[in-house]
């Protein structure tokens, strides 16, 4: 039964992701239930995987909070948008440190594409200013692939 219940977990959170990230392609934000929602289910997440409370579920929180606030400098910088640091808080709350730190990475390097990309579309077209840059699609791909890999799979 607790296999299920991981699998649904996340099922959720994959759709939650997915929804982000086109929301974030679309409007350029994204929805602060989403991520709330991602944060939140954390919880469950923890007790379908057997994280103990101490120390489990305290160094998540920590790490958690930690991320969040190195990414609220990207943000006060105007490197990042709010729902973007929120999404990658809510997600190191799933992650153990290890996988955090590869997602991380992942989200990095997809994000750069992106932001290539767009700077390349935004110069062709002869656009004034700066584009904005949909980064919450780098950050639910780098998740999804993080989530996918076989260090982070108990079930395989």
């Amino acid at each position: 039964m607790g296999d299920v219940f991981a699998i649904i977990l996340l099922v959720l959170l994959a759709l939650l992701l997915l929804s982000a990230g086109i929301e974030d392609v679309r409007h350029r934000t994204i929805a602060n239930w989403k991520n709330a929602a991602i944060a939140l289910l954390a919880l469950p997440w923890w007790l379908a995987v057997g994280l103990e409370p101490w120390p489990g579920m305290a160094v998540q929180i920590g790490v958690a909070l930690g991320v969040f606030a190195l990414f609220t400098g990207a943000f006060a910088l105007g490197m990042m948008g709010g729902g973007d640091v929120k999404l990658i808080g809510a997600l190191a709350l799933w992650l153990p440190f290890s996988s955090l730190v590869w997602m991380l990475v992942v989200m990095s390097v997809a994000g750069g594409v992106i932001t290539l990309a767009m700077l390349i579309e935004h110069r062709l077209r002869r656009q004034p200013g700066q584009p904005q840059i949909p980064y919450g699609v780098a950050i639910a791909c780098a998740a999804l692939l993080t989530f996918h890999q076989p260090l982070f799979n108990h079930f395989g």
